[in-house]
């Protein structure tokens, strides 16, 4: 089992970092090397941002191969098994990224886009809103965490893949009017931006689950380690669960970017969806991906715990994630597990609760007169068992001391 971890998760670390993520960079061409996941499949990758100067021609080609087995990711959040307790049937997930192609293979029917969000040149929010509520097409196996759920697309990103804090903050406003329960922002911001945070914080109020990726995706090899860690946005608003990426034996991927305050981490490198164009598939990787697993189950979570307040359902991604250095989402835990009344403290939740300490004086005091009356007693049985010993004994030599003689032959 170490040896296949250890060939997973250096494989889904060689398909992370062969997308180029986060920062500039070019489409991916039909004559890159294809990747590897972590059951030797060899897709093509799919990038989060293209080169802005490469024109339209240039959008994320179709993909010419198909994957023939299920991925890591989705055997390790156990899918199979949590569809058949629930789908997210009649929950809208808001997607902000690239866009999303309404009619892609296993997407038809169930995506509503808002303006330009119709369109998915880059191709990655596409193979999110597969993760999320995708049926798989023609691979069952490879169907998202809710894929009884609708997806509202909405772009917070130019056309290139490029975010934007005010077009993030429109499309959280967007997905706010339309009543979505779930809101999940793929994007990452290194400066907050006041507009952003009172169309997180409006967003809250009216009911939603507010998901971010942690970070951005890493822009290129070893670049992450360049960078100072810091607070990426709105992940870090009050409220919205942060989520990381992570690699099959749980770690973040080479290359991350660092950030504190993260909530939760999900698979996020060798990960297998479909894209806007074509039957194919491709593999991706990154917090954004991660973020998708997540708000698949917050979908799932909400329709089958249709009365869970949105802290609730917080909580329950929290509370019921497997407990390691960066806890790690368990979709069926989050469904099924029965929570106790006194709820784990969580970020997502406003932060560490006051500890109140009992008053137990009185019951102290109660303790005390107790354990008196417990040793007088026990002197009490003591005195009657020695009187029943030694009296008859007295009585039988008249009352008088043992003589040296008697006390010999004793």
């Amino acid at each position: 089992m170490r040896g296949t971890a250890r060939l997973l998760s250096g494989a889904g670390l060689t398909a992370a970092l062969l997308l180029p993520l986060a920062g500039p960079a070019h489409a991916v061409p039909p004559s890159l090397p294809p990747a590897a996941d972590g059951k030797g499949q060899r897709l093509p990758g799919m990038p989060s941002v293209l080169d802005p100067d490469a024109g339209q021609a240039a959008c994320t080609p179709a993909s010419d191969e198909r994957a023939k087995k299920q991925d890591w990711s989705r055997q390790r959040l156990d899918l199979d098994r949590l569809h058949r307790h629930g789908t997210g049937a009649g929950v809208t997930v808001a997607l902000i990224d690239t866009g999303v192609v309404a009619d892609a293979a296993g997407l038809d029917g169930r995506v509503t886009a808002q303006g330009a969000a119709g369109a998915d040149c880059v191709g990655h929010g596409t193979f999110l809103a597969g993760l999320i509520a995708g049926t798989g097409g023609d691979t069952p196996g490879l169907a998202g965490v809710a894929p009884g759920a609708r997806v509202l697309a909405l772009r917070g990103t130019d056309e290139r893949g490029r975010a934007d804090a005010g077009l993030v903050a429109a499309a959280v406003r967007d997905a706010t009017r339309a009543d979505a329960e779930v809101i999940a922002v793929a994007v990452a911001l290194p400066r907050r931006d006041a507009e952003l945070t009172r169309a997180v914080a409006g967003a809250r109020r009216a009911g939603a689950v507010v998901l971010a990726a942690a970070t951005p995706d890493p822009p290129s090899r070893g670049a992450g380690d360049d960078i100072p860690a810091r607070t990426y946005w709105p992940a870090g608003e009050p409220g919205v669960l942060s989520v990381a990426d992570m690699l099959p034996n749980g770690a973040r991927p080479d290359g991350s970017l660092r950030t504190g305050g993260i909530d939760l981490a999900a698979p996020g490198a060798g990960v297998v969806s479909g894209g806007p164009r074509g039957d194919g598939h491709y593999l991706g990787g990154g917090a954004s991906v991660a973020t998708a697993y997540a708000a698949g189950t917050a979908a799932v979570v909400r329709a089958t715990h249709p009365d869970a307040s949105p802290a609730a359902v917080t909580r329950r991604l929290t509370a019921s994630a497997y407990p390691a250095d960066l806890p790690q989402l368990d979709p069926y835990a989050a469904v099924s597990t029965v929570l106790g009344d006194s709820p784990r403290s969580s970020r997502a939740d406003g932060g560490a609760r006051p500890v109140v300490l009992r008053d137990t004086s009185a019951a102290d005091r109660a303790s005390g007169r107790a354990a008196l009356f417990v040793l007088l007693g026990g002197a009490a049985v003591l005195s009657v068992l020695w009187a029943l010993f030694a009296l008859p004994r007295a009585r039988a030599r008249g009352w008088r001391p043992a003589g040296p003689d008697e006390a010999g032959r004793r």
